[in-house]
């Protein structure tokens, strides 16, 4: 049986990096073998020379289908934001696994919030960049608000309206009992 991949999905500033990492914790604390991978901790290792963004978006897709090679029981990856991003990282994950029968199926969660909040949350964290610019922000969550309902989701949570405990008790949900039938 190889690992069960949670893909993180989610514009700017939505809480997917704050989500992930509280799941990772309780998997752990419940007794998985868990790996985290951040697609802003891959960029991170070039900063401030990352040659482009496209390099860490093929380095964090690599690091995610060989951790899911290994007898860990869930990988939770972080990071995407575009449907081409996904369907990217899905091909990776075809491609390592080999087509393997035993292989768990990807639980993907997009996450959303409004671009206001987003904003609030952007501004009021001192290790932001580009994010920070309001002109920034406001193109990425118009082209979030095109692409979001193309964004392969077995769950959909708005991180305005649930706590991250909440969030992560929904997901923990819907591992445990599978995706809600379409």
């Amino acid at each position: 049986m190889t690992a069960r991949l949670v893909l993180v999905q989610g514009p700017i500033a939505v809480g997917k990096s704050a989500l992930a990492r509280a799941l990772t914790e309780r998997l752990r604390r419940d007794g998985a073998r868990v790996a985290l991978v951040e697609l802003d901790q891959i960029a991170e290792m070039a900063l401030p020379t990352l040659p482009d963004w496209e390099d860490a978006h093929r380095i964090f897709r690599s690091v995610v289908a060989q951790w899911l090679g290994t007898p860990l029981d869930v990988v939770v990856a972080e990071g995407v934001g575009s449907p081409e991003e996904a369907a990217a990282l899905h091909a990776a994950v075809a491609d390592a696994r080999g087509d393997a029968a035993d292989a768990e199926p990807t639980f993907s969660l997009v996450l959303t919030v409004a671009y206001a909040t987003a904003l609030e949350r952007a501004l009021a964290d001192p290790t932001r960049g580009v994010s920070r610019d309001p002109a920034f922000l406001r193109r990425e969550y118009d082209r979030w608000d095109r692409v979001r309902d193309e964004m392969p989701a077995d769950l959909r949570l708005d991180t305005s309206e649930a706590s991250l405990e909440e969030c992560v008790e929904g997901v923990l949900g819907c591992l445990v009992a599978g995706p809600e039938p379409a």
